[in-house]
This record gives structure tokens, C-alpha cells and sequence, in this order.
């Protein structure tokens, strides 16, 4: 294949459908599968951050995806464009291009990729960071200087839409099923109000839906660190009811705002317990119930803490006796959380994280036992 080849056309339903009958046949659990807006989307996807902007890790992660995806156990790839500065993105669009060669079509994937952190290019890695960022967008009048925040963060319209174009090329891809902004209110709380920001959210949202107008992005969300996790007087807050009311000031009732990224494991179990939101005119809701209410799935992150977790003391439950099986069985499990997206690259940490595809999550009982043995607390 040309290097310069695009896979046309994103997920859709009768081809995630088709994966998953694919991954039945090599031994995945049919139940792995969620369906959300009539996709079917593995309960554990990739995320692409950890690694160097090195050669050899950028084979490791084009590897992994390409493993991960024809074993039948994945077919929900995250990333961003700043990770492994771009280099990530160019691992998986090498990667979809030997998957179409093999049998598994662009239309069984879905890729979800995020965008607002400064970045450079890490094919160039003597141009450093606020060197690329000035020569590529500030001298050439995309954007200022002042439109980077403390938290070294972009929310111009011009530079968005720049990023996109760039992922798009980056992935080989003409259109991407999910573009999230990026830990954009975590970044941008100490520089200006709440509501200045969501003046600004608005705005990014614009470029979002005039992009899915064009058929380049599918859908969008938001990619968070805290501002989902904390309690609603905290100056980090935010309410997700607001951020979609201000995706339908833009797209109407039929927004592409569909989706949030959130970390969420067994030390950060805000989002299943923390009653910190409202909709729908109904109050004291966890981020999960928040989400179902506002018709937005849930992608998590961080299930292992990044690596941190794996030496904890965690009691089996639902017949999950193995570390990786035990930090991520409850969080698949729980409502609304579409797939838990876990860091791989190493050959040997990819089979070993496949295995959860094998097994159904937990039924509700399950869940609800598993809650109590794990935190304590009554679900």
C-alpha cells in the first residue's frame, strides 16, 4: 500500500456487528460487546499514550494495535495527537493499513482521537515544542500566543480544526469515528470564569459540528482528568448537563457531543460513587447515571493506574483471580461505561490483557457483590 493511502469511510453498526461475530469465532465472549447507538464496541479498548517518540516504540504500538485488533479482543482504538508527539497516531494509521490487508475493514474499528495540548512532530525531533507551535500557527497568524493556556492548552477555533486535519493525515483516515477536546477545563480553569469558558467550549464545539457536516469526524466528547470527578463546589467542576446543552445550542437535538473520557479504577472510583451531577431534572446523580440520562457513553481511563495498581492486595471476586482481570472486571462492568481503555505496547502485556475478552462482564448481581468487596460501599 502507498503511504499516502486513506482509508475511506468510519465504524458503523453492521460492520462493528460484523467484527464482533469475527471475535466470536476466536473465542471472545459475545457479552464483550456493548452496543451504543448501534455500534458494537469492545468493553476493553487501546490507549496509545504511554511510550518514547522512538522507532522502536513506534513498531511496538503499531504491533499492539494490529494484534489487538485481529485477535478479535479490540476494535476501540484511543489516542491524541500530543501523545508520543503524533507518533502514536502515525503507529495506528499504519496499523489500519495492514489490518484492511488482512481482513479486518475500516468500517469494524472505531478510533477515537483527542485534540487541544500544544504539541510538535516527533518525525522532526530537533524542532522542539513552542519552536514547532510557533513557526507552524503563531507566524503564520492561525492563532497567538495568548491563545495558550497556563495548562499549555488551545481551544482557537483555527488551531482545532488545523489538528484534525493533521490527525486525519496522521491516521490515514478520511473520517474519524470520535475527536475529543482535551482536558481543555482542567487547563483553562485558572485563566478565565466558568462562564467564559463555556463561551469557549461553544465555539470549539462549532468547529466539531461543521467537521462532522463535512463527514471528517463522526462524533465528539470531551477528555477529562478531574473536572467529572470532583464535588460540584469545587472550582474544578464542571456539569456534563451544561456541556451538552451547549452542544445542542450549536448541533441541535442531533449534536455529535456523544461521548466523555474520564479516569476511573480502584483508587479513582468517583465516577461509580461520587453523586456530584444533575439531569434531567433529576439530582444527585454519579457522572455514570449523569451520562445515561444525557444519552453520553463512557470511555475510561487509566484502569491500572499505570502499572500502579498491580501490586495491590485485591480479593478474587467473579472468578477473577489474575491482577489485570481484577482491576478491570468492575469497571467494564459498570453502567454506562461503554469500554476501559488500557495502555498497551509489549507483546507480552497485549496477550495478557486479551484474556478479560474471553469472559463476559459482570451480570448486575455481580456487580453489586463485587462493589461491596471492593470498596466497601452498597451499590
Amino acid at each position: 500500500m502507498s503511504s499516502f493511502e486513506i482509508l475511506p469511510g468510519h465504524a458503523t453498526p453492521e460492520g462493528t456487528k460484523k467484527y464482533s461475530q469475527y471475535a466470536a469465532t476466536q473465542g471472545r465472549s459475545t457479552a464483550h460487546f456493548r452496543v451504543f447507538d448501534g455500534l458494537h464496541l469492545s468493553s476493553i479498548g487501546m490507549g496509545t499514550y504511554l511510550g518514547e517518540p522512538t522507532n522502536e516504540d513506534d513498531l511496538a504500538v503499531e504491533d499492539a494495535v494490529y494484534e489487538s485488533v485481529k485477535s478479535g479482543a479490540i476494535n476501540v482504538i484511543d489516542t491524541a495527537i500530543n501523545y508520543r508527539a503524533m507518533k502514536s497516531e502515525k503507529s495506528i494509521g499504519r496499523a489500519l493499513l495492514r489490518l484492511a490487508n488482512h481482513g479486518v475493514t475500516r468500517d469494524q474499528v472505531f478510533v477515537s482521537t483527542k485534540n487541544g495540548y500544544i504539541t510538535n512532530d516527533g518525525d522532526y525531533p530537533k524542532v522542539d515544542v513552542m519552536e514547532y507551535i510557533y513557526k507552524m500557527y503563531i507566524q503564520t497568524e492561525v492563532m497567538a500566543a495568548a491563545d495558550i493556556s497556563s495548562g499549555y492548552n488551545v481551544m482557537n477555533a483555527n488551531y482545532l480544526a488545523k489538528c484534525i486535519d493533521k490527525s486525519l493525515m496522521n491516521m490515514h483516515l478520511s473520517t474519524i469515528d470520535l475527536v475529543y477536546l482535551h482536558n481543555a477545563f482542567e487547563s483553562w480553569n485558572k485563566d478565565v470564569s466558568r462562564h467564559r469558558f463555556m463561551e469557549m467550549l461553544t465555539k470549539v464545539f462549532e468547529v466539531y459540528e461543521n467537521y462532522r457536516t463535512q463527514g471528517k469526524i463522526r462524533y465528539y466528547g470531551m477528555a477529562t482528568w478531574t473536572c467529572f470527578r470532583v464535588p460540584p463546589d469545587a472550582h474544578e467542576y464542571l456539569s456534563l448537563e451544561q456541556a451538552v446543552k451547549a452542544a445542542e445550542s450549536v448541533g441541535g437535538k442531533n449534536h455529535g457531543f456523544r461521548f466523555i473520557q474520564l479516569p476511573y479504577n480502584l483508587a479513582y472510583s468517583e465516577a461509580l460513587l461520587l453523586k456530584n451531577q444533575a439531569a434531567a431534572f433529576e439530582k444527585n446523580l454519579t457522572i455514570l447515571e449523569a451520562a445515561a440520562r444525557l444519552n453520553v457513553g463512557v470511555f475510561t481511563s487509566i484502569p491500572l493506574f499505570q502499572g500502579k495498581l498491580l501490586e495491590a492486595k485485591i480479593p478474587d471476586y467473579g472468578g477473577m483471580s489474575y491482577p489485570v482481570g481484577k482491576l478491570v472486571q468492575i469497571l467494564r462492568s459498570s453502567p454506562s461505561v461503554v469500554a476501559s481503555l488500557i495502555g498497551q505496547k509489549k507483546i507480552e502485556h497485549v496477550k495478557e490483557n486479551l484474556k478479560l475478552a474471553n469472559v463476559p462482564p459482570l451480570s448486575g448481581e455481580e456487580f453489586k457483590l463485587a462493589v461491596r468487596s471492593l470498596t466497601g460501599q452498597q451499590y
